[in-house]
């Protein structure tokens, strides 16, 4: 039998291609030509009514609808399960420095609320006074309250401040984090008991009695005595207020219970729309364009809740700074998780359209196919070839295909931090991987040797 050269190989399927779109030119648009023996079967078999076209537009619409309630849900689950996802979301916050100053402020203040300050410093001094000091001696001690006063506020704000911006600080932080991680499942049942208080009229706060008991007792260290006359101050500041938010702690539980399966289903509502449609090239493709579409709308309600949690929370409740701080410190994973599987639909969505039977991808196809079959051929006359291994390669491209895109899936949603040269760089690796591929890959091709059969026969050895 005699070999066909890889270019007379690429003009008859191209002659093939051809007329195989003739032939559907003329069977009509409801119909498809099968590459089958005319004399065992029709050649023309009619498609799947219109039915199957309206069933696999609702499971795409549908699946498209809980994706973004599925990226919740998933973000949701893992904010509430995994301590150490929880601990590395929020432990940087010890270190940043708008969190430091509103920490100190509000420790300073709630010990200036629970204790006299100026009215210790006058009953110590009136105190020295009572023993007998003469006149010139009283007046100068009475002169001191004031400045005697600031100064102790001043001594006592640089305390906190020193703690506030140490390692100590951040270390009790980050152990308080996750030894109390079940205090963030607590908030959102409404636990009295829970580090951050979510009240009846919607308003959250932090508790700042661990912080107070420990800079009472650094001042106690530091000889000022007074200290130990603040009490254990049972006080919570207020950070946002929303009154939706009893009404989100209801759909926040709703969300982490959905947390371990709606993500399957909406992308089984995905799939199950592709399988069942009647061109699946098509639907694949508004299968991902819809799914971009989803994750594209959860990008951009984090945008607008930004606004209005800027606009609510500050600034009578918290520095504009540090409210877009907290913000951002909660939704990362979020946008990270929407990012990623925006990213991922419009890979999917180019690629369909890519490999579908559309005129303009087939003329890109043909035109790349004849441009590697050179490349190979020209390799081949100097006596560079893959031998069998690049046989077996051409054999198992799908599969080789498919590793590639799941490796390249993978890096996308599971790799984080996730950043814009993490995305560009893993699909350039992947395409030039795809091209590597489709390069080094040797489609073996044998024809018959008698003259009177004109008919190509491909055999792989």
């Amino acid at each position: 039998m005699a070999r066909l050269s890889n270019s007379e190989l690429e003009r008859r399927l191209s002659e093939l291609e051809a007329e195989n779109a003739a032939l559907r030119a003329q069977v009509g648009s409801d119909t498809e030509v099968l590459p089958v023996d005319a004399a065992a079967a029709p050649a023309v078999r009619k498609r799947r009514s219109w039915g199957w076209t309206l069933l696999a537009t609702v499971l795409i619409v549908l699946g498209a609808i809980l994706a973004p309630l599925a990226v919740v849900a998933s973000w949701a689950k893992v904010q509430l399960t995994d301590t150490d996802s929880f601990v590395a979301t929020y432990a940087p916050l010890a270190h940043d420095p708008g969190v430091q100053s509103f920490v100190t402020d509000q420790a300073v203040k709630a010990v200036q609320d629970n204790v006299d300050i100026p009215q210790v410093t006058s009953q110590v001094i009136d105190g020295i006074t009572g023993l007998g000091t003469g006149p010139v001696a009283t007046k100068a001690l009475e002169s001191l309250k004031g400045p005697l006063a600031q100064g102790i506020v001043s001594l006592m704000r640089s305390t906190v401040q020193r703690f506030v911006a140490s390692d100590a600080f951040a270390q009790v932080w980050q152990q308080a984090l996750r030894t109390s991680h079940e205090q963030l499942i607590a908030t959102m049942q409404n636990n009295p008991k829970a580090a951050i208080a979510v009240g009846a009229d919607g308003s959250v706060g932090i508790q700042l009695a661990p912080i107070i008991d420990r800079v009472k007792q650094l001042l106690i260290d530091q000889g000022l005595t007074f200290a130990s006359r603040i009490p254990t101050v049972d006080r919570t500041v207020t950070i946002a207020q929303n009154s939706s938010i009893p009404t989100l702690q209801v759909v926040y539980g709703l969300a982490l219970a959905a947390g371990a399966w709606l993500p399957w289903v909406a992308l089984g509502l995905l799939a199950l729309g592709v399988l069942v449609a009647r061109r699946r090239a098509v639907a694949l493709v508004w299968a991902a364009v819809a799914l971009g579409l989803g994750m594209a709308v959860v990008l951009g309600a984090i945008g607008i809740g930004r606004v209005v949690f800027v606009a609510s929370a500050s600034p009578s409740l918290i520095p504009s700074g540090l409210a877009r701080t907290l913000f951002t410190t909660v939704t990362t994973a979020m946008i990270d998780t929407a990012v990623a599987v925006l990213v991922l639909a419009v890979v999917v969505a180019l690629v369909a359209w890519y490999s579908g039977p559309f005129a303009v991808p087939r003329r890109l196809r043909g035109f790349f196919g004849s441009g590697v079959a050179w490349v190979r051929e020209s390799a081949e006359r100097h006596g560079i070839t893959t031998g069998r291994a690049g046989v077996w390669m051409y054999t198992q491209r799908t599969l080789l295909r498919a590793i590639v895109a799941a490796i390249a899936a993978a890096v996308v949603l599971f790799v984080r931090p996730l950043t814009p040269s993490l995305i560009i760089w893993t699909l350039v690796l992947a395409a030039l991987a795809v091209a590597i591929l489709e390069l080094v890959q040797r489609p073996a091709v044998t024809v018959p040797e008698s003259a009177d059969d004109e008919t190509p026969v491909v055999t792989v050895s």
